[in-house]
């Protein structure tokens, strides 16, 4: 009798087992032959040698697809076992096109016309300026492409920054320490983090700095090299802000600056680095600019009116 050992890295065990073990279950009810026995995020397996290879093979590619989607059901986890073919793309009719798979296993992928180019211009650029208005996905569909990065290994870690500006609020009148300050600046990108990634692998990468989630002044001296490095809200930065966040980019490195020229919070508008940079880097080999407009609004269908009623307001000044 021999065994081997196999723990899930990354991985929420609970999650990954099911409700009361139904999914750990059906895989002993598969190998009959073998003891599987599971503690936390360890699985121990005895039995003869060619049992315990048919099942390490069995093992890795239900691993596999968990990492991949982060969700396994009944079919697919008979298919898995059963199939040496199945592969787990069929439950996405349309997978060639996916980003990748939220943390409920919803697919992420882009939504309108222009959601499709920041995706496809981010290939062959690594330099992509997103402007446009609230809703229209931007810092969404760039937040997908990175984790999709890092999944892949095309890069080592994530960036998300963020000016700390928001609507005439200062930080020194928020309670709390330095980080209680800032965190309510930068909850919008843990939100779409959490939308992607499971909590136990989103925790995990939060802790060891695989994922990066600061304020633009505290980019200020790097060199950011084999990152995916997103700037949110970039109408906020100042033209010098901006230009430091856009030298910091190192080798084998992706930035991504999303942002709406309509909603500058500074105290003077004319401070705002965004306009700037989109005129003067417009045409520069490895910089695309992507000009999103109202028809690229997914939220509520309100927020596109709304949208409209602003702009239509402002050409009447």
């Amino acid at each position: 009798m021999a065994e081997i050992i196999k723990i899930l890295e990354e991985i929420d065990p609970v999650a990954f087992f099911g409700v009361n073990n139904v999914i750990i279950d059906k895989i002993r009810g598969h190998f009959p032959k073998l003891k599987i026995v599971v503690r936390d995020n360890m699985v121990k397996c005895v039995g003869e040698d060619s049992e315990l290879a048919a099942f390490n093979e069995k093992f890795e590619r239900i691993v596999t697809h968990f990492k991949t989607y982060n969700h396994i059901g009944d079919v697919e986890l008979e298919k898995l076992l059963s199939d040496n073919n199945y592969i787990g793309t069929s439950r996405d009719p349309e997978f060639g096109k996916t980003l990748l798979y939220g943390s409920s296993g919803k697919p992420v992928r882009a939504r309108t016309p222009n959601q499709l180019m920041l995706v496809n211009k981010s290939v062959n650029n690594d330099l992509i300026i997103a402007e446009g208005p609230a809703g229209t996905g931007k810092t969404y569909t760039s937040i997908a492409l990175a984790v999709r990065a890092l999944k892949e290994k095309s890069v080592k870690r994530i960036i998300l920054t963020r000016p700390a500006v928001e609507a005439g609020e200062r930080l020194g009148f928020l309670p709390g320490d330095m980080k209680e300050k800032l965190d309510p600046y930068l909850q919008p990108l843990y939100d779409a983090l959490q939308d992607m990634l499971p909590f136990k692998r989103l925790e995990t990468w939060l802790e060891d700095g695989t994922i990066q989630i600061a304020p633009l002044a505290f980019m200020r001296g790097r060199t950011l090299e084999n990152a995916f490095v997103i700037l949110d809200e970039a109408q906020n930065a100042s033209i010098s802000q901006l230009k430091m966040f856009l030298t910091r980019m190192g080798v084998n490195s992706k930035f991504i600056l999303t942002g709406d020229s309509t909603q500058i919070d500074l105290p003077r508008k004319g401070d705002s680095g965004l306009p700037m940079a989109m005129r003067i880097l417009d045409g520069i080999e490895g910089v695309s600019i992507i000009r999103f407009d109202e028809n690229d609004i997914v939220r509520h269908k309100l927020v596109r009116r709304i949208v409209r009623a602003y702009e239509e307001e402002e050409k009447n000044r």
